[in-house]
């Protein structure tokens, strides 16, 4: 497709798009029609992701993502929803010396959902265009060990909701998921980190057991597709397996 030609399909830009949740998003979409743009930082995170359209991007650089949602205009002449899925977890940042584990996560967690959805918000079409923000539970609730993170996902919950009100003026709705613990890399990087095994932490789940990616995936696909959810914005849905009930 060149640049002078809009895709008939309805398009999707999310971030994060190698593996886990990114990966599981990407393939659902593409399940039901649409094509998917996806960006990861580096090119072999790229390819893993299987994005019709894969790019590489820091989203915690304000420019590079610019010039990303631009190459997605470029490339398909539309985009109509985004979902910022991008994110790292963090271990202690409380260090008095070094102020750098609070910055990589408050800057790609926070920040990059912050300027993804500010490049990406003047190109999606009033009415149906759709933002997805993936915060956390620990985006509603705090825990030791893990203040820059916390901080983050509240603040993207708190992000979400005040731009629910300024998106609503074009009927744009943004919300957000907030996953418990989801079988990834990443959350068995961190189960190691701090220690503990997936049988001690389903203990504290009512479901005993974790959340899957491709659940993750439906809910991110009810509330960017489904009529049912035209009506929702402005909310952070806990997908946590009863843990904050």
């Amino acid at each position: 497709m060149n640049a002078n030609q809009r895709s008939q399909k309805p398009v999707l830009f999310v971030t994060g798009g190698s593996r886990g949740i990114g990966k599981a998003i990407i393939e659902k979409f593409q399940s039901h029609g649409w094509v998917v743009a996806a960006c990861s930082t580096s090119a072999q995170g790229v390819q893993a992701g299987g994005s019709d359209l894969g790019l590489v991007c820091d989203v915690g650089n304000s420019v590079q993502v610019g010039q990303t949602i631009q190459s997605v205009i470029r490339t398909f002449g539309r985009l109509d929803a985004v979902i910022n899925n991008a994110g790292v977890a963090g271990g202690y940042s409380l260090n008095p010396d070094d102020d750098s584990e609070w910055h990589r996560v408050i800057n790609i967690n926070l920040n990059g959902t912050y300027y993804v959805s500010k490049h990406a918000l003047p190109y999606l079409p009033d009415y149906s265009g759709r933002i997805v923000n993936i915060s956390s539970v620990l985006g509603l609730k705090g825990v030791p060990d893990a203040a820059a993170y916390c901080a983050a996902k509240h603040g993207v919950v708190g992000f979400t909701r005040a731009l629910a009100h300024d998106a609503a003026k074009r009927h744009i709705t943004v919300n957000a998921i907030c996953p418990g613990w989801v079988r990834t890399d990443m959350a068995l990087t961190r189960m190691q980190e701090i220690g503990i095994s997936e049988s001690n932490l389903q203990k504290s789940v009512p479901l005993g057991r974790f959340i899957e990616p491709q659940e993750v995936a439906d809910l991110a696909y009810f509330l960017v597709a489904s009529e049912a959810a035209a009506g929702l914005t402005g909310q952070a849905i806990a997908l946590d397996g009863g843990f904050l009930a």
